[in-house]
């Protein structure tokens, strides 16, 4: 099963976009070697704030463009991995190990990717 694991945004990773200290990115870099080495990691990467992005509204045939920063930074993703897991549970137990990605409070959400099975 490959699961989307989505490290969702604080409003510390989304003002000015500073980069994790080096004690972090050393751990993450550590963690992201052991996912690799046990053949979880499939991607990876940390996202700019919201404030470099854009969004694009779908109303029939229109289209609307609005640009960042963008509210409710709760919702917003600060970064992400895909991994192929045996199923969710072992996505949870990686999850448990990872260093925690912010220098507060943090959440990093889970969800499953469809398969071309799903559509059968």
């Amino acid at each position: 099963m490959r699961v989307m694991v989505l490290v969702k945004a604080t409003t510390e990773s989304e003002t000015g976009g500073a980069m994790p200290s080096p004690e972090l990115l050393e751990a993450m870099g550590k963690f992201n070697e052991e996912l690799t080495k046990a053949g979880v990691m499939l991607a990876g990467d940390g996202l700019h704030p919201s404030s470099k992005g854009k969004r694009v509204a779908f109303d029939g045939p229109n289209r609307t463009v609005t640009d960042g920063p963008f509210s409710q930074t709760n919702e917003l993703v600060a970064g992400f991995w895909i991994w192929q897991v045996k199923d969710i549970d072992e996505a949870v137990a990686w999850v448990r190990r990872c260093p925690n990605p912010m220098s507060g409070p943090s959440e990093i959400e889970i969800r499953p990717l469809f398969e071309a099975s799903d559509f059968a």
